[in-house]
């Protein structure tokens, strides 16, 4: 009988979480650099580019591709003839490799996990709980699939209890345009059908622990509904022209997964849960011989690729920058950014929203200022700050009109499109938006010269920073006019792709 040590499997699971925060799958590097080449739109090219860049300098530095870690999940098939030399429950076991993981002093990930959701959302400090998902199966081994999930892309899963009758296929592509681009396509999209409700969500889950191989299916021919499926989806998602961070392009998905499971004949449950460009997920088995071991890649598995400032760049010192210039900006421009960037997301934003409700004085005086859309990763050695990539800027929409027009922000840097209220609030205060590419938090932390505290540091990771940066490139995503990339620039690209045939 097989022997499993309480320590094997702690150690394997906090070795696999540090793996995946630096270490990309060998499939999507494929898979993306394929992308890049045939990619015609430059802007949705560069963001690519930009994506290849950071995965190869976080697998050489060790650092993580996106400054959020993820919630980690992890499916755990347990052999039924394995015994357990342990003190731990299951559970603990793996909670206590996650605690070890995100704590470790070499390369500390960002804890993201709230307690009490609707309530204090008080941070556990330590990225645990997991989401655990247990099977006892035949056999003397375990096998543990560990995922580490960023919650940028899974604010944008999908559910639905469709009719039996219903079309898969529309459904879907009637919620693409609702997700937006704040799960950083491109990606992959995991689609679970039947079963209950929650079995549906699990199964889109665990179809993103599958490699990509859609070229493969498309050369063999589909064996069965749920191949079907992934190819018909595969054709007409990308036929959208969403793109690469959304602006428009030739790829938005790399490839399609679909599971499916027996269901009640009254219901056809249907999920979606995308998968981001921080794809990160590994599969280990312990045979009772030790602590699993991951082999590193090999850096020729990284595609040589340079960034290169292309003509009309604007460089711009946020220091002496005003209102006046920003409406000189037009949509899609390449702008490096220098200067003082302030930064802020959810918590700091309510945070300051209250304060003026009450009319309270803000910590830092906002005119003329741009804030950044961030909760960087704590540095390590010499770092001044840690992978600092954008959150998904359509949370802060809310805020964005108050803070325009009662503290003179000038301008916002953030992830994906703005929604409308906030596209409003932009052009009636002849703001601007700003987007950097999601999944290339290490390379975008490169241009961040000094990083300090301001206001709200009990707020840990969301606490308002001071960062000085160089030469930082962000795209204008939103003009003083209200014009957004994230709508041209996929309605000029769907309609290429439709001429074309």
């Amino acid at each position: 009988m097989t022997v499993i040590r309480q320590e094997d499997l702690i150690q394997s699971v906090a070795d696999a979480l540090q793996y995946i925060s630096y270490y990309h799958p060998k499939d999507f590097i494929d898979a993306m650099n394929a992308a890049y080449e045939r990619e015609e739109n430059p802007a949705a090219r560069d963001a690519i580019a930009q994506i290849l860049i950071n995965s190869r300098m976080c697998a050489t530095g060790h650092r993580p591709i996106c400054q959020d870690t993820g919630i980690v999940t992890v499916f755990v098939h347990v052999g039924m003839d394995v015994s357990w030399a342990c003190e731990l429950s299951l559970d603990d076991m793996i909670n206590e490799g996650v605690r070890r993981a995100y704590t470790l002093p070499d390369n500390v990930l960002r804890a993201s996990v709230l307690a009490d959701p609707d309530g204090k959302r008080k941070n556990t400090g330590d990225n645990t709980p997991a989401v655990i998902h247990h099977k006892l199966v035949p056999g003397d081994t375990v096998e543990v699939h560990v995922a580490a999930k960023g919650g940028g892309s899974e604010a944008k899963s999908k559910f639905a209890m469709l009719n039996p009758s219903d079309n898969v296929v529309d459904w879907v592509l009637e919620q693409l345009p609702k997700m937006g681009a704040g799960w950083c396509p491109p990606g992959m999209l995991g689609i679970g059908i039947g079963g209950t409700a929650e079995k549906a969500m699990e199964l889109a889950k665990e179809a993103l622990l599958d490699p990509i191989d859609i070229q493969a299916l498309q050369a063999r021919g589909a064996s069965n509904r749920a191949e079907e499926l992934r190819l018909e989806l595969f054709d007409k998602v990308n036929q959208s022209g969403i793109g690469a961070q959304g602006l428009g392009g030739l790829t938005t998905v790399l490839d399609i997964k679909v599971k499916d499971y027996p269901t009640h004949a009254a219901n056809k449950p249907v999920a979606i849960i995308p998968n981001c460009a921080a794809t990160r997920h590994v599969h280990f088995t312990l045979d009772g011989s030790g602590a699993a071991e991951l082999p590193a890649p090999k850096l020729d598995d990284w595609p040589e690729i340079t960034w290169e400032v292309g003509e009309g760049v604007r460089r711009v010192d946020l220091d002496t920058l005003t209102p006046e210039m920003v409406r000189e900006w037009q949509p899609g421009d390449t702008v490096l950014l220098s200067g003082k960037l302030l930064t802020g997301r959810d918590a700091a934003h309510k945070r300051m929203i209250d304060m003026l409700s009450k009319g309270e004085s803000l910590p830092v005086d906002l005119k003329n200022r741009f804030i950044y859309y961030v909760g960087p990763v704590d540095p390590v050695g010499d770092e001044v700050v840690g992978p600092a990539g954008p959150t998904t800027a359509t949370r802060m929409d809310k805020f964005t009109r108050t803070l325009l027009e009662e503290t003179g922000l000038l301008g916002m840097v953030g992830k994906a499109e703005r929604g409308p209220l906030a596209i409003e609030a932009i052009r009636d205060n002849q703001a601007v938006y700003l987007m950097a590419v999601g999944g290339a938090a290490y390379l975008v932390a490169q241009a961040i010269k000094k990083a300090e505290v301001i206001a709200f540091d009990d707020l840990g990771m969301e606490a308002i920073y001071e960062f000085e940066v160089e030469d930082m490139p962000v795209t204008v995503a939103v003009d003083h006019l209200g014009t957004s990339v994230h709508q041209t620039g996929p309605a000029k690209w769907k309609a290429i792709i439709a001429e074309r045939g």
